[in-house]
């Protein structure tokens, strides 16, 4: 199954329904947040229960610690003892991870791309744009091309056998596309595809072949193109046009990229606050701070280098916003099952009234044997 083809109708009906793809993404993402709900919960209970056994954890480590194996073995019985995994808070994050590499794969899809990529949202202007780029225009047959520029096909092509249409798959879409010679832009490129290595046909089919009609795809702009080979020397070749582009920056990705920075620091932020009775250790809470400022720092200055479409951005960013409401939220419910730790403890007032008499009754006592002995002497 594609999923990331799914991905994209799932969008497309979502943009029926909402008005915009830009919305669709928007509540595509509301909805695999409110989906992962419970395991955001087991997340940040474990964080919770990981900051109050540290102290504890810390204590044997110190005592065992000349004796490694005696250490590991009182851990593990530690770990027993409160009914605790460590890992338990990394299983959210790997279940998520391969969401996140569906609809990263989904919104940087030519399917995406030549049915919304041209879509604009508030102040986003293309949602497949990236921080530095240059494109064509989908559906012209001519690409707009840069030095370097590489293609690659779709995993379905129509192919020409005996004059009849007919369906073939591509065993490698990303390598099934070769440049003859190099790009020059503003002159014609010839492509060619190896019908032996790429089609996953019979030979007596291969060998019927006229021509194919096959979606090429610039990999650096995703821009595609319908394009007509036709078969030479055992070869599907075909020559394209190719226009000269230059490369524009597009402020409101940058944009994106900084409201993702933002974003992510205020959920490192709520997520490592956690329960305000919950005792933390002092060297793992400044490492969780310490943390907590460098990650953002780190991934959104990767993000200015690495290309990544708005559309994607805006995935991260509204996934970001909903992460900090949900963990708020969660933080407000773990604090309010964790009991508080009163400042003074009235021992006498928070005795029932039968045991405080029968207390004083005690002392009474007391002082008159004492009284008594003291009389004899």
């Amino acid at each position: 199954m594609d999923f990331s083809a799914l991905t994209v109708q799932i969008l497309k009906a979502l943009a029926d329904v909402a008005g915009s793809y830009g919305m669709a993404i928007v509540l595509l993402t509301v909805i695999i947040r409110l989906v992962m709900w419970p395991l955001s919960v087991s997340q940040q209970r474990s964080m919770v229960k990981t900051q109050q056994l540290a102290p504890k954890l810390k204590e044997l480590q110190e005592r065992y610690k000349s004796n490694p194996q005696m250490m590991q073995k009182k851990i593990a019985e530690f770990y027993k003892e409160h009914s605790f995994n460590p890992f338990a808070g990394c299983f959210p994050m790997l279940i998520q991870l391969p969401i996140f590499i569906m609809l990263y794969s989904a919104l940087m899809s030519p399917q995406f791309n030549e049915m919304a990529g041209k879509s604009s949202f508030f102040f986003i202007k293309r949602l497949d744009a990236n921080m530095r780029s240059h494109a064509g225009v989908s559906g012209d047959k001519i690409f707009g091309v840069a030095e370097g520029d590489t293609f690659s096909t779709e995993k379905i092509i129509t192919v020409y056998i005996d004059n009849k249409k007919q369906e073939a798959k591509i065993k490698d879409p990303n390598k099934a596309v070769e440049i003859q010679g190099k790009i020059i832009p503003g002159e014609p490129v010839e492509l060619k595809i190896n019908l032996v290595n790429q089609l996953e046909l019979q030979s007596k089919d291969i060998d019927k072949i006229q021509k194919a009609d096959v979606p090429v795809i610039n990999n650096a702009t995703k821009e595609m193109e319908k394009i007509t080979f036709v078969k030479k020397y055992g070869l599907l070749m075909a020559d394209v046009k190719t226009v000269k582009i230059k490369s524009v920056f597009h402020y409101d990705v940058l944009i994106l990229v900084i409201l993702f920075g933002i974003t992510m620091f205020l959920s490192q932020k709520v997520m490592t606050a956690g329960n305000k009775n919950t005792p933390a250790d002092p060297a793992q809470q400044a490492m969780q701070e310490s943390m907590g400022k460098m990650m953002p720092i780190m991934i959104t200055g990767m993000f200015v280098f690495v290309p990544i479409p708005a559309g994607v951005l805006l995935y991260m960013v509204v996934s970001n916003i909903i992460q900090v409401i949900q963990t708020v939220i969660i933080n407000k419910q773990i604090a309010e099952e964790t009991p508080k730790k009163p400042d003074v403890i009235d021992i006498v007032a928070s005795e029932p009234k039968s045991i405080v008499e029968d207390t004083d009754s005690e002392t009474d006592k007391t002082s008159s044997e004492k009284k008594i002995k003291k009389s004899k002497w």
